[in-house]
């Protein structure tokens, strides 16, 4: 019994060396990730890809560095040309290019984001924002965000890659909001009635030309008739409703009338 424990022992013993030894040999590089061989403090000038592979135990590691997009969050304090300070809330997408994986190891431990990228593109968004007023950095917030992704891009170099810059919110003071907001107010104010005007005014000089038209119309017509008299009477005749008109004299009409209402007798003995 003791004999056949000591044998299990060894063998469980030599499978956890076997373990560790193979855990030590060989590596696996997950998806969405390049490896950094670091051997005694030194790495490699070359990535490794997605995959499995071996190294050399216990004294070489492989480091993964992450190459999918991400997104952090940046809150940038800022000032525009007329001295009030607008705060953006910022969402910047970025990536590390296959290129840069070994450099952007060795100078910023794989991660650059706060040593690199948030401090340009917050640089980038300044230098935008001081040559705008704070109504155009509200309003032209689309201008605003391609500006400052083109000189971020400028700063940061083709060592990262920065795929958008997404402006979720400007702050300003309640009373510069309030101002904004009221300008335009009378803007919109001021562009409803000049539309009102011009649609008067549109109106008024169709019902003038309308005029004008029929005006002209019962001129032309006027002297069509004039020059030939036989149009009329063919107009007359189109409207003839087949039926005689009755005409009656005037002559005629107190003969009848005396037929058909007779004076009454007068009697003679009643005339003083």
């Amino acid at each position: 019994m003791t004999s056949t424990a000591s044998k299990l022992l060894g063998i469980a013993i030599l499978v956890f060396v076997f373990v560790i030894a193979s855990s030590t040999t060989t590596y696996v590089v997950q998806p969405g990730t390049r490896g950094i061989k670091v051997t005694l403090g030194k790495t490699t000038e070359k990535f490794l890809p997605e995959g499995f592979g071996f190294k050399t135990p216990f004294i070489t590691s492989i480091v993964a560095v992450n190459v999918r997009q991400r997104t952090q969050t940046v809150r940038a304090e800022c000032f525009s040309s007329d001295l009030q300070q607008v705060i953006l809330d910022l969402r910047i997408l970025y990536r590390v290019p296959e290129a840069s994986v070994v450099q952007i190891y060795k100078e910023f431990a794989g991660d650059p984001f706060d040593s690199l990228i948030a401090p340009r593109v917050q640089e980038a968004l300044k230098e935008v924002t001081a040559s705008r007023t704070a109504e155009q950095i509200v309003k032209d917030r689309e201008v605003i965000k391609q500006s400052a992704l083109v000189a971020a891009r400028q700063k940061i170099g083709a060592m990262l890659q920065v795929e958008d810059i997404v402006i979720r919110n400007i702050d300003l003071s309640d009373e510069l909001e309030r101002a904004i907001e009221a300008k335009m107010v009378a803007e919109q104010q001021a562009s409803q009635a000049r539309f009102t005007q011009l649609q008067t005014q549109v109106e008024a000089e169709t019902a003038i030309i309308k005029a004008r038209g029929e005006a002209e119309a019962i001129k032309v017509r006027g002297e069509a008739l004039k020059m030939n008299p036989a149009f009329l009477r063919l107009q007359m005749v189109e409207r003839w409703n087949g039926k005689s008109p009755l005409v009656v004299p005037a002559e005629a009409n107190n003969t009848a009338s005396g037929l058909l209402f007779p004076m009454a007798p007068v009697d003679k003995q009643t005339v003083p």
